[in-house]
Order: C-alpha cells, then sequence, then structure tokens
C-alpha cells in the first residue's frame, strides 16, 4: 500500500464488483468504500487500471472520471517491471467441452455490446434494472469460488499465449484460483479470489529504491489481516 501511494501501480483483473449496471446518472452503492480508496490512490499518484470482468461489465464513466480509474474493455498488452505482460479478465476462454460454455461464450460478445447496455438502461430504469441483475446472478451464477474446468481453459490459453507470442507474462483472473506456472516461454499468473482466499499478486521490487540482485519475479501473496506471506508451492498445492 505504501508503493502504490508513492506512484505504483494497482491492476485490478475484473470481477471486483457484482452485478454492476452503471446508469448515465446512477451507479450501484456497493463498493463504495473501495471506490473511495481507489480515488485515495489515485490522488496520491498511484497508476491504477481495472479490467472489466464478466461480473461488472456495463460501466459507463464513474471509474474514470470521478475516481480516476483507467478502465479496459478487453486484453491489454503493457509491460510491468520489465515484463512484457498480455493482460485480460480470461471469460472468453471457457471450456468448449461444456454447453453452457459454448452458450456463453457466444453470448459474450451481445452482452457486452454497447447498444445491449444502451437498451437495458433505457428499459429497465433504476432499481428494476439492479433488481434483474441481482436475480440472474442468484439463479445463474455462482458463489465465487473457483471454477476447476474455467481454470483448466484459462491456463491452457495462457500457455498457448506464451508458446505463440513474444509475451513474457500472462496475467489472468476470471477462474478465481490462484495460480503461478513458470514454463521456458514464460510465466502465466492469476492472482487468484481475493474476497475468499485473500490472494494477490506482486511484480516488481519489494522497495521504491530496490537492492541489486532483489527478486522482480512475479510473486504470489496471501494477505492475513496483518501481513502479505508468500504462498510456497507446498501452500500453492493445498491452498
Amino acid at each position: 500500500l505504501e508503493l502504490l501511494g508513492r506512484g505504483g501501480r494497482l491492476v485490478l483483473v475484473g470481477d471486483v464488483f457484482h452485478e454492476w449496471v452503471e446508469y448515465k446518472h446512477l451507479a450501484p452503492k456497493r463498493g463504495l468504500r473501495l471506490l473511495g480508496l481507489l480515488a485515495n490512490w489515485c490522488d496520491a499518484g498511484a497508476e491504477v487500471h481495472y479490467l472489466v470482468g464478466n461480473r461488472d461489465p456495463w460501466h459507463v464513466d464513474l471509474l474514470e472520471q470521478e475516481v480516476g480509474v483507467v478502465l479496459h474493455r478487453g486484453a491489454w498488452r503493457t509491460e510491468i517491471a520489465g515484463w512484457s505482460a498480455y493482460i485480460a479478465h480470461g471469460d472468453g476462454f471457457e471450456p468448449p467441452d461444456r454447453a453452457i460454455s459454448r452458450f456463453t461464450n457466444r453470448l459474450q460478445p451481445l452482452v457486452r455490446h454497447p447498444h445491449t447496455a444502451r437498451l437495458y438502461r433505457t428499459f429497465l430504469p433504476g432499481d428494476t434494472g439492479f433488481a434483474l441483475a441481482r436475480w440472474v446472478s442468484r439463479t445463474f451464477g455462482t458463489s465465487g469460488e473457483p471454477d476447476p474446468y474455467a481454470h483448466r481453459r484459462v491456463t491452457e490459453a495462457a500457455h498457448d499465449l506464451l508458446r505463440a507470442d513474444d509475451t513474457d507474462l500472462v496475467v489472468m483472473g476470471h477462474s478465481h484460483q490462484h495460480a503461478l506456472d513458470e514454463t521456458p516461454h514464460g510465466v502465466y499468473l492469476n492472482p487468484g479470489y481475493w474476497f475468499g482466499a485473500r490472494t494477490f499478486a506482486r511484480i516488481g521490487p519489494v522497495t521504491e529504491a530496490p537492492a541489486p540482485g532483489e527478486d522482480v519475479r512475479p510473486q504470489l501473496l496471501r494477505w492475513t489481516g496483518h501481513a502479505a506471506l508468500p504462498l510456497t508451492s507446498r501452500a500453492l498445492a493445498t491452498a
């Protein structure tokens, strides 16, 4: 947190907000304290990026204009601590062997299209639109626990990208299962499910002025309430 206040970078890979349906003059009141915290970090000089997830696709301008967050509606290529990175939420890589996955993959472009969002907001204003989104989430969604099928497909897609691309690092979320795979072609990183397992990832030096030889490789950590502890290989296997 101190590094963010000194100009660090925070990347949120989606699914932070549930049933996010933002209207031109209305936004969900859930997550107000988080939005305030993000705004404080942005004001302090932090660079905050948000990749839209499948649970929170309908953003308008609140995050960008009022909070100061950079919003990404698709995959984002950037450089982080010397790593050439491809960052995406990962929901476009659901397992094709499940009927529901084939359906959602085809439905995704329609759901995220601006015209769809505009029609939804026009014909289901205010509380009605929020209520329908919550009902759909409760009826067809999950509690947020890791999905092994989604995890398998996202992992396969990440490894394919590393083999076929000049990218050093692929970062995805969506499956809510943390992972750190080092391959001959690069590294696949999934920060996991913050709301359940309190896991997150750090890429770069621990201090603002790294000491010679300080490790800048991606790390997975778990927040204990008092400190961030690295996840060892044994912890990864049993977490």
